[in-house]
């Protein structure tokens, strides 16, 4: 299947031609046919020159977000009792840094390859991005107000069976109340980073979003003035005239 496009006073007309021995049908051979248009697929170095490296830079941070988020959630979720029955069920620490990694794989083919087809995904995943960071800050907070380590120093049975504490018992008991302390200090303080982490994902994914749209926006305008400029017009007529084979 083969697609045009024209242009003419704000409307958009593609035509797509049907191959009738393919055994896909139409509606599959019309998205083919978009995805494989060079309109959309071939690189344009206006989008180039407007992204620069920002979508570089901002991928770069998406994958960071992403490896410290696998990093720092595997410890809470090794920890016991640092993380809440959501993070056991579904270790969302792991594909919340998975799909944010993809994100950013994702903002620097943009980069390198800057078709308008591309950097279209590129917003509409980003997009998608700005709900998932979303979710993660509700996950963890949801996380640091769940987190207990009361079984590090407690154990209803023996404290119901046991006679009287000794004093030895109770510096043991104080002992284990100190550094069941620090070790919850610990636990908020990497769930804290993670808040602040998946604050910063949504910050770039948003980022990432007004800079693809701005650089769709402006490609749109230079076509248009390009195909609307009278001084392109007026070349052509004066190389005619001038042409000495005329």
């Amino acid at each position: 299947m083969s697609a045009t496009m024209a242009k003419a006073d704000g409307v958009t007309v593609f035509t797509l031609t049907s191959d009738p021995q393919s055994p896909c049908p139409p509606l599959c051979q019309i998205l083919k046919g978009l995805c494989y248009s060079p309109v959309c697929c071939s690189v344009s170095e206006h989008l180039r020159r407007v992204q620069k490296t920002s979508q570089s830079v901002l991928g770069a941070l998406h994958i960071m977000v992403g490896m410290l988020n696998i990093g720092l959630g595997a410890t809470l979720l090794c920890s016991g009792g640092a993380s809440s029955w959501q993070m056991d069920s579904t270790g969302f620490p792991y594909w919340f840094g998975g799909i944010f990694i993809f994100f950013g794989i994702m903002s620097i083919l943009s980069e390198k390859c800057p078709s308008p087809c591309l950097v279209f995904l590129n917003v509409f995943l980003n997009l998608a991005g700005v709900c998932f960071a979303i979710a993660a800050i509700v996950l963890y907070i949801i996380n640091i107000v769940s987190m207990s380590l009361w079984w590090m120093c407690h154990d209803d049975y023996w404290e119901s069976e046991r006679p009287t504490a000794s004093p030895h018992q109770d510096i043991v008991m104080e002992k284990c109340l100190q550094g069941e302390a620090l070790v919850m200090m610990l636990a908020q303080s990497i769930n804290a980073v993670l808040i602040v982490l998946s604050v910063l994902e949504l910050c770039i994914t948003i980022s990432c979003v007004v800079l693809g749209i701005k650089a769709l926006k402006s490609s749109e305008k230079r076509e248009d003035k390009s195909a609307d400029d009278p001084e392109l017009y007026k070349r052509l007529l004066e190389e005619v005239t001038t042409d000495p084979t005329v």
